[in-house]
């Protein structure tokens, strides 16, 4: 498979792994940006982005990237925290009082960010109109009390995540996590990622495709299946059934959890903007910000019992952890997606990195991990 686009010559072994995923590991349309030191040194892309008529991956396609909203959403609140509008330590409730019943009190940002707060999942079955409309999920949050003691252990959040901090995010700035993130972050640096997909975006959007062999979802009552469907809601699997992940209708709501749209130079700019600045701008986030939310907050088994299999997580962001998700350091901070989609931000090694693909495979699957072993081999670390 020929690609498309560029890549510095420093950085040929990223080209090379590129091309591999295509030729050996059965990749349908992807594409990999890499900043380093604020300047963009590989923009590259290729595949079909809509099998059902042959489209090819342009450089503007995007694709649902799924849990990489996660990010979006966090370099928002840090954002926020360093300019001292929000105290990430402090109750959820200073900001939104109404949060703080049912035993939420206690419950801090930082809890939700580190995956702490005892709200994986709501008790509330809420219909997908419900959860386009927003309010009715910030009522069912707060009605909700935790399944554990805040702070006591850890289970991935899923949406719930995306929405608590997203509406600390609205009661602060007045703008919901999508609005806030384009007008502070995304508009000024041209960035081709949203919570909540333009309309004019939909003829730029890659269409999803399940890879063969993609391990089933369990039951429906599963906590796992609840947390990813918000208990039915959204179809997954599923991908072209009405709210799939095909479904303009859902990528146009803010589902600020799992919900993001975004290119491959979208999400590499964001963390490249995040950790060293682009093209001479300042950083967005001080190394300062970004040594605090590097900080392990979680780590090893769940709450529920799922073993422990590498992940680390600081506030707000994946951090390097080999077993699990190898960025290049310990100053690497990302989210990863559903499917494979994968962005970081390393301010030790200068780098920003964003990889979008259209045929999901999901955790443990190597396309991401070879593109950032290309990186790490081209800085020569």
């Amino acid at each position: 498979m020929k690609s498309s686009g560029w890549a510095d010559e420093r950085f040929g072994a990223v080209a090379d792994a590129f091309s591999r995923n295509f030729t050996d590991h059965g990749e349908l349309g992807a594409a990999v940006t890499v900043y380093a030191g604020g300047r963009k040194v590989v923009d590259l892309w290729g595949g079909i982005a809509d099998p059902r008529d042959g489209r090819p991956w342009a450089e503007d396609t995007v694709v649902p990237v799924f849990s990489c909203a996660k990010g979006v959403v966090s370099v928002c609140a840090h954002l926020l925290a360093q300019q001292g509008r929000l105290d990430l330590d402090a109750p959820v409730s200073r900001y939104w009082p109404e949060f703080a019943r049912h035993r939420k009190g206690a419950i801090t940002p930082r809890m939700v960010l580190g995956h702490r707060a005892g709200l994986p999942v709501l008790d509330r079955v809420l219909s997908f109109a419900e959860i386009t409309r927003w309010a009715p999920v910030v009522r069912a949050i707060e009605e909700q009390e935790p399944l554990w003691k805040p702070g006591d252990a850890y289970e991935y959040h899923g949406h719930v995540f995306g929405f608590l901090i997203g509406e600390v995010i609205r009661r602060i700035t007045g703008l919901t996590p999508g609005g806030f993130f384009r007008q502070a972050v995304g508009d000024a640096l041209g960035l081709r990622t949203w919570i909540g997909l333009p309309r004019d975006e939909d003829a730029r959007l890659a269409r999803l495709v399940e890879a063969e062999g993609r391990p089933a979802m369990p039951g429906p009552e599963s906590l796992i299946t609840r947390m990813v469907t918000m208990n039915g809601a959204l179809a997954f699997p599923g991908l072209d059934e009405p709210h799939g992940w095909n479904d303009p209708a859902l990528l146009r709501a803010e589902l600020p959890g799992a919900g993001a749209v975004s290119s491959a130079s979208g999400l590499a700019g964001l963390y490249a903007a995040a950790a060293t600045g682009v093209d001479g701008s300042d950083r967005l986030l001080t190394h300062d910000t970004v040594t605090d939310l590097v900080r392990e907050v979680s780590a090893g088994a769940s709450w529920s019992g799922l073993p422990d299999v590498g992940a680390r997580w600081g506030s707000g962001f994946l951090l390097h952890a080999p077993r699990f998700r190898s960025m290049l350091g310990p100053r690497g901070f990302g989210n990863d997606g559903a499917g494979g989609q994968f962005g970081f931000g390393d301010d030790e090694f200068g780098v920003g990195f964003g990889y979008v693909a259209n045929r999901m495979i999901g955790h443990g699957d190597g396309r991401a991990d070879r593109l950032v072993a290309a990186v790490r081999k081209s800085l020569k670390i």
